[in-house]
């Protein structure tokens, strides 16, 4: 494939990235976090079943996007894009996910601070990766 084609499905995942992480930021936790104290374990584990395909899915196709544009001719704009996607993924793994893991228990204040705040820096992540890809797109 080339560059260009790179450029633009780097665009298309970074879009969706940012889409997927701004909807979990300002409806998904929101939600989650409101759900009373005795309703929580159902209401946790049917979260994170539903969005789990959809981490998969949406980190999955950012993650070859960035490979693709990044092994082909990189712009500055490719970098920027494979920062935001990766500071994102290394949230999630190392702070959404074990997070999210102790949270099964019940919902702890400090660890449902703790998840809206990496959360906010997820959203950061994909934002700016979507800055990047526009700017590798744009001719």
């Amino acid at each position: 494939m080339s560059a260009g084609t790179w450029d633009v499905l780097l665009l298309g995942a970074a879009a969706l990235h940012a889409g997927f992480q701004l909807t979990v930021t300002l409806v998904a936790y929101p939600a989650l976090v409101a759900v009373p104290a005795g309703q929580w374990a159902a209401a946790h584990a049917r979260h994170s079943r539903g969005i789990a395909p959809l981490v998969a899915l949406v980190y999955g196709a950012a993650l070859v996007a960035c490979l693709g544009a990044t092994t082909g001719d990189p712009s500055a704009g490719t970098w920027v894009a494979d920062a935001g996607t990766l500071l994102a993924v290394t949230v999630t793994a190392t702070a959404a996910a074990p997070t999210h893991g102790r949270l099964a228990a019940g919902p702890e204040p400090a660890l449902l601070r703790r998840l809206l705040i990496v959360d906010r820096l997820r959203s950061v992540g994909a934002v700016v990766a979507l800055a990047g890809a526009l700017a590798a797109a744009l001719p």
